[in-house]
């Protein structure tokens, strides 16, 4: 008997109530990989195999080979497409991507709807076949944390371990997309979760290597940039990296002001704003066609040898301006790919441009577009750290730490102090209103569930008891009496209880809702809320005490004040 309530899902969401359930989280860490690992082989193949066919050469990113009608029209059919799709779906259906992921993880205790994964799926697939300058990244982050999300909702989990599952979900989506295991772990601790812990780490890197494993058994394991082992050739070159850090620095902080000034147009109808991102698209991609879809191809051109330096200005400045404006305008794709595409033409750029003047002391232009891939992606999403492991396990080239390290620096405190923007997602949460960060003190309650701390042990009866039974009730080790009529009433304290009857000799029955005592009115939550939601709910409601329900609504637990003090003082100290 004791053994199947170990197994018991009961037994196994009591656990994850508790900060330290990491073998349970472990589970949940699989669970999330193999999701979101599926959900990812699927999405990447429905967009590879369809552009592997009708692409010339059946190449999946060749659009440039596609003629000038057809790569403008192309991305104009795609906005109609998604007009079509989206008519008929309520404004928070339509809500896609990282920063939905967000809003719900900040204000929904991460339980995103399987209504937006759909439309995410759908939509960005649209976006990609039909050429839109947007990447698969975000989409994929979204995927793979709606699908960890739904397995926390469909066991009904503590809400503790929902925001723990979003990590998972996204470093597993990371992982599927870029084949980076690590660097979706810092990812998910740097972006989404915005902190770093011993606890979260062990499930979130365990859900990244399972949906790693999952895309190398399915699609395999071909890197997405094939490069030299490029390394700086003198130390003098210190000061252009420098450069290069800065350069890129000031493009990322433009990529964020414009997409937020175009998020701003959201007071126009959407179906117009998509037409016009296709539009816009459409006519870019006459002049220059490598914008389209992903652009990996370009990428690793420009990390393989020197181009154009014209081309290179020219290309640069259509992606730079083109991808954050559709992004503003709608269109539901991600950014990642598309930073990682403008930071290695403006390396290149850079690179080429002091080859002219002293080619003998400057190193590969390939090493300073890698190096700007990993700047632009730092400055724009905030995560320096992930962005380097993410340029480490994309190039394979531990030669690139030390100048990639100074330009993700730079490029981040440019962003950061000259444009005074945090991340691209908390800037466009802010424009919506809202804010993700957390205190320390709401971040350490976020971590555990009323059903840690609660206690179990509690008395009931009813609104009138016999003399004798009262003195029974007010000899128990329980603190509170739970007073149905036959509803639940009040909430009276057993002290107060024993401190009547003893100033009290009278025989007849009690009525434990009219004796002179200081009841509480009864307010409930569910065991699945964190110790955050406990407080919020007691501020709200003016109490010192909560009524803890199980899944079913019957009473399990009450939780009060003083013990969510004594559980944040003690982990305070450790």
């Amino acid at each position: 008997m004791i053994r199947k309530d170990l197994l018991s899902l009961e037994h196994f969401r009591d656990r994850l109530a508790h900060i330290d359930s990491l073998p349970q989280m472990l589970l949940l860490g699989v669970l999330s990989g193999l999701t979101a690992g599926l959900i990812i082989m699927a999405f990447r193949l429905v967009i590879e195999i369809p552009l592997s066919i009708y692409l010339p050469e059946q190449n999946p990113e060749n659009f440039e080979g596609l003629p000038d009608a057809l790569r403008f029209l192309l991305p104009v059919a795609g906005s109609l497409t998604l007009i079509l799709l989206f008519w008929r779906l309520a404004p928070t259906q339509r809500k896609v991507g990282v920063v939905h992921v967000l809003e719900r993880l900040g204000y929904h205790q991460g339980q995103l709807p399987a209504t937006n994964l759909l439309v995410q799926f759908s939509s960005a697939t649209i976006a990609l076949l039909s050429g839109h300058s947007v990447g698969r990244e975000g989409p994929a982050i979204h995927l793979g944390a709606g699908g960890a999300s739904l397995i926390g909702q469909w066991l009904r989990l503590p809400n503790n371990s929902m925001r723990l599952l979003i990590g998972c979900g996204t470093a597993a989506g990371i992982s599927a997309a870029f084949n980076t295991p690590l660097a979706g772990v810092v990812f998910a601790m740097e972006v989404v979760l915005l902190e770093y812990t011993v606890l979260g780490f062990t499930p979130i890197m365990v859900a990244a290597v399972t949906a790693d494993l999952v895309i190398r058994a399915s699609i395999g394991s071909t890197p997405l940039f094939s490069v030299p082992q490029f390394s700086i050739g003198d130390l003098s070159e210190i000061p252009l990296v420098m450069l290069l850090g800065l350069a890129i620095g000031l493009l990322a902080g433009g990529f964020n002001l414009i997409m937020l000034h175009t998020a701003r147009l959201a007071r126009f109808a959407w179906p117009w704003r998509l037409l016009l991102a296709g539009v816009l698209t459409g006519a870019v991609a006459l002049l220059f066609p490598q914008i389209m879809g992903v652009g990996y191809d370009t990428v690793s051109d420009t990390l393989l040898g020197p181009q154009p330096l014209l081309w290179l200005t020219g290309l640069l400045l259509a992606k730079w301006l083109l991808t954050p404006i559709i992004l503003g305008l709608g269109v539901p794709g991600g950014l990642i790919g598309p930073t990682f595409f403008i930071g290695a033409v403006a390396g290149a750029l850079i690179g080429s441009l002091a080859q002219l003047l002293n080619d003998e002391m400057l190193s590969q232009t390939g090493l300073y577009a890698m190096i700007g891939m990993g700047a632009m992606m730092g400055a724009v999403l905030n995560a320096p750290l992930a962005a380097l492991i993410a340029l480490l396990e994309l190039t394979g080239n531990p030669h690139i730490i030390l100048p990639a390290m100074l330009a993700i620096v730079i490029s981040n405190l440019t962003v950061r102090h000259l444009f005074k923007l945090p991340s691209i997602f908390q800037s466009l949460l802010r424009a919506q209103g809202l804010n993700q960060t957390q205190s320390p003190l709401a971040q350490a309650l976020s971590r555990a569930a009323v059903g840690s701390l609660m206690h179990r042990n509690f008395l009931q009866a009813g609104a009138h008891e016999s003399r004798a039974q009262a003195v029974f009730l007010s000899e128990q080790t329980p603190d509170w009496i739970l007073i149905r009529d036959p509803e639940l009433r009040a909430l009276l304290p057993r002290s107060e209880l024993m401190l009547w009857l003893q100033q009290t000799e009278t025989d007849a029955d009690v009525d434990l809702l009219e004796l002179p005592a200081n009841r509480r009115d009864p307010v409930t939550i569910s065991f699945r809320a964190t110790l955050k939601e406990a407080v919020d709910c007691m501020q709200q409601r003016q109490t010192d005490i909560l009524c803890v329900n199980s899944n079913r609504g019957d009473i399990i637990g009450v939780l009060t004040r003083a013990q969510i003090e004594a559980y944040y003082l003690q982990h305070q100290a450790l």
